[in-house]
């Protein structure tokens, strides 16, 4: 288990090891881009054989702890990939992503000069937590951790909010997106897709849509965004320009830390001397209008070289970024009546009792 490798096995079911913990039998999950990052080893300096990976799935609860108050043995719940206590300052300000008790990371404020909240399944930096990608689940601050769904839909079209919607309304909340805006999304997977479509139900006027897969921007224009596949216009900041001169009022960067166009950062990437790539911020910096709004949702994680620092700070631009706030989002009812839409074709699921114990896959997904 490491690189491109991953396995299904056996492993001891969890138990409740804190008074506010809960445990859910999964019945449908998800891999997430996180997953991706992870299956692709770019974290594999906090990781050990034998982790648990996953962040995104619903269950039903088959046991609570003492001090677990809104939950009991039989409720369905969408388990949130941020773990959050509710009494530190920052989740007081529903800031959750920030919590400042649930990861006990040395390895990640070391690095950031502070820890962030604990997530589920994500490696030894955001806390070690078994993920939810197994037949059982125990969930650490249940009653903030999960959230009751209805009986009544299918789990494969709610399963997007725990995490997947939740995240693209982060990222228009962070870019401030109102009626009226030309917003402009990075990325046309379930997260980009999900932040273009809440961008229009915002009161956006225009929503463009890049990517470089054929099938994702064939999504976005059937949602009514407009496509832009960087593989024909590589220099995407520019081609922007010259088709909405003003540039953008909003734009989200949900394509990835992974994402290169450029072959210098391509280079640096794969001779270990860049982690992270500021070639897609490069052409989002580039596109958005003077005093314009920057939200990053891909999950960046480490350094980068050539970042434009100057047009950054001489176009008076607000970027904004961090991982989402679920918490304070999955209340909303409006997720349920209005983005109960996810195909189930969108997301890749399964439910437990149709994989054969043992029957690992090694180098592929």
């Amino acid at each position: 288990m490491g690189t491109r490798d991953v396995e299904v096995g056996l492993v001891p079911k969890p138990m409740i090891t804190d008074p506010s913990d809960a445990i859910v039998q999964i019945t449908h999950c998800t891999i997430s881009g996180s997953d991706i990052h992870l299956y692709e080893g770019e974290l594999n300096d906090t990781m050990k054989k034998g982790d648990i990976l996953g962040q995104e799935a619903i269950g039903i609860v088959e046991e609570v702890g003492s001090e677990v108050k809104s939950l009991k043995p039989g409720d369905r719940v969408i388990i949130l990939p941020v773990i959050a206590c509710g009494k530190c300052d920052y989740c007081l300000r529903q800031e959750f992503s920030l919590c400042d008790i649930t990861n006990p990371s040395s390895e990640m404020e070391a690095l950031y000069g502070h820890r962030l909240s604990g997530i589920l399944g994500y490696s030894r930096l955001c806390g070690g937590y078994p993920g939810d990608q197994a037949e059982y689940c125990r969930v650490p601050n249940a009653d903030l951790t999960c959230v009751k769904a209805p009986r009544d839909i299918d789990a494969r079209k709610i399963l997007g909010l725990t995490n997947v919607v939740t995240t693209a309304w982060h990222a228009l909340e962070l870019a401030e997106v109102q009626t009226g805006d030309v917003v402009g999304v990075w990325g046309c997977g379930p997260v980009g897709i999900s932040a273009q479509r809440l961008a229009k139900l915002r009161g956006a006027k225009k929503v463009y849509g890049m990517d470089r897969d054929p099938q994702r921007l064939r999504h976005a224009e059937d949602f009514g965004m407009i496509p832009v596949d960087i593989r024909e216009h590589p220099e995407v900041g520019d081609y922007i320009l010259s088709i909405q001169s003003q540039g953008l009022d909003r734009a989200i960067e949900a394509s990835g830390f992974r994402s290169t166009a450029q072959s210098p950062h391509a280079a640096l990437r794969a001779m270990g001397l860049e982690r992270d790539s500021s070639d897609t911020m490069g052409a989002i910096i580039k596109a958005t209008r003077k005093g314009g709004n920057i939200a990053l949702v891909g999950d960046l994680f480490f350094t980068t070289h050539d970042f434009p620092i100057g047009p950054l700070m001489q176009k008076a631009l607000t970027v904004r970024g961090g991982q989402s706030w679920p918490q304070r989002v999955s209340l909303k009812p409006i997720f349920y009546h209005q983005y109960c839409y996810q195909r189930p074709s969108y997301s890749l699921t399964y439910t437990v009792s149709s994989i054969p114990i043992g029957a690992g896959r090694t180098g592929k997904t």
